[in-house]
């Protein structure tokens, strides 16, 4: 009986060559691993696979139409909107995502995206950097706002593991949380978002990117919002209108927000919230998943999962 072939389209995102491959390249499969696959490489380099590896390559019915011996899609992430769902399980492919390997990266990366926020840090950086406390008449500089976290109301959209980690550390600030219905979920008995957002200080991301919430940090949603709250968004960028939210900090209907995400991700050099520069809006690549113990996890559960297909078959 032949070997099983496996494709890791997008190796690269996960940085093999910093992690313990051990597990992996055990495999009793032949394992073929791509570092960057190109969306006109996709279904050239799966047809003859019988299980993937991918992390952020599109599978959609096109491409998957192209494996006819596909049974598995092994997805190193957490969100799987870049997967034909629907096209899987009508064709009988298995599909399994990786939850929770990056719990205390991201929850770590949200609240330093909220203490940067809070504490107007890159402003007095950038201060700094021009020689402003240097020339000041006082020792101090304190020309931006700073907010104690201690007594503001958090609300909280997603309450999985991420979600409860960041609760946690949302309360060893001394802050109040809330939990809100997530959207689309018509049988949630938690009190909605819209509901709650007059009254949020801050309001945090931790759900998945569906259909039923696209976009749903929208200009009415923005709205509600306090003058002085905070956006995070450590999610998805398709959770976020990011015209809308732009617009809101240019008319300071809120007071900043953070992101470690976009819709277009690598963004073109033009995105609407790169080119913002604002001061209170604060971008990071990405990033916030990408600790050493989180890619180590991430990994070894992909592959663990990988090989109970690959002994069932």
């Amino acid at each position: 009986m032949s070997l099983p072939n496996v494709v890791f389209l997008d190796a690269e995102t996960l940085g093999l060559e910093t992690l313990d491959t051990e597990l992996f390249y055990s495999l009793d499969a032949n394992t073929t691993v791509y570092g960057q696959t190109q969306a006109c490489d996709t279904a050239s380099r799966i047809k003859d696979a019988n299980a993937i590896l991918v992390n952020k390559v599109v599978l959609n019915e096109s491409a998957l139409q192209q494996a006819p011996l596909l049974k598995y899609i092994g997805v190193t992430a957490t969100g799987m909107n870049n997967i034909d769902l629907d096209y899987c399980k009508t064709h009988g492919i298995e599909v399994r995502n990786v939850e929770g390997y990056g719990t205390d990266s991201v929850a770590q990366h949200t609240l330093t995206l909220l203490l940067n926020l809070a504490t107007s840090f890159m402003q007095y950086q950038n201060d700094i950097n021009q020689g402003a406390w240097s020339a000041s008449s006082h020792f101090c500089l304190s020309e931006h706002p700073v907010f104690e976290l201690a007594g503001k109301h958090a609300v909280i959209v997603g309450h999985g593991e991420l979600g409860k980690r960041v609760e946690s550390l949302f309360k060893a600030f001394g802050m109040r949380v809330s939990i809100a219905a997530r959207p689309g979920k018509q049988d949630d008995p938690r009190p909605t978002l819209a509901t709650l957002l007059p009254s949020a200080d801050v309001l945090s991301l931790h759900c998945p990117l569906t259909q039923e919430n696209e976009k749903m940090i929208n200009a009415d949603l923005l709205a509600q919002m306090k003058p002085s709250s905070f956006l995070i968004n450590t999610a998805r960028g398709g959770l976020v209108d990011e015209p809308a939210l732009l617009r809101a900090l240019e008319n300071k209907q809120i007071g900043g927000a953070a992101l470690d995400v976009l819709s277009v991700e690598p963004p073109p050099k033009d995105h609407v919230l790169l080119n913002a520069k604002l001061p209170n809006l604060l971008i990071t690549p990405h990033n916030a998943w990408v600790g050493k113990r989180a890619r180590q996890t991430l990994l070894d559960s992909a592959v663990k999962a990988l090989t109970e297909h690959l002994n069932h078959l």
